[in-house]
């Protein structure tokens, strides 16, 4: 799909504006609402978000629109720094991009970033989203850790390979349509 750098940041940009809000829509709503309503006694989870003042992340209340920057912020330099490349090479290892089915190939490259990109932004989300108020723990840390990925990993997979990718894919053509075009009539 993305041919040169900038179509790499252009294609990385739309699937982490896609992917945060998703992911932070599923951590405030779908794993943690109950409790949030319960805690505030609200009878919606923005009540509740509301009333505490905001998500709880580094030992304070932000707003939501400040989780949202500050994890778009982490998952763009990751997916750019390690994402992209490490699931294109891990995907090339395991396949010929040349002899495999494209959909086999992109979806093999989906699987390897969910697979790499999930642990990583779960360990960054335990220390964001850690209980700073009751002192820092190492073992805290970690089973945070582990209990993210095991929430955001089905959520991850699922999400990324049968919606927001083929999304993703079917907009980045529609941005660089003359680019494929002219790619498909010079190979021609």
């Amino acid at each position: 799909m993305p041919r040169n750098q900038f179509q790499r940041c252009i294609f990385a940009l739309i699937t982490v504006i896609i992917t945060v809000h998703a992911y932070v829509f599923y951590s405030l709503y779908v794993v943690n609402g109950s409790t949030l309503m319960d805690i505030n006694s609200a009878n919606s989870v923005l009540s509740a978000i509301n009333a505490q003042g905001g998500v709880y992340m580094l030992g304070r209340f932000v707003p939501i629109w400040a989780v949202i920057l500050t994890e778009f912020c982490f998952a763009y330099i990751l997916e750019i720094i390690m994402g992209s490349p490490c699931s294109f090479k891990l995907a090339s290892k395991v396949f010929d991009m040349r002899s495999t089915n494209p959909v086999i190939f992109e979806t093999s490259i989906i699987c390897a970033t969910v697979g790499l990109m999930c642990p990583a932004m779960s360990l960054i989300a335990a220390f964001l989203y850690y209980p700073y108020y009751s002192g820092f723990n190492i073992l805290t840390l970690a089973a945070n850790w582990i209990k993210l990925v095991c929430f955001n990993f089905p959520f991850a997979f699922f999400t990324q390979l049968f919606f927001i990718q083929p999304f993703v894919r079917k907009a980045f053509k529609c941005i660089f349509k003359k680019d494929i075009e002219s790619r498909a009539n010079f190979s021609v």
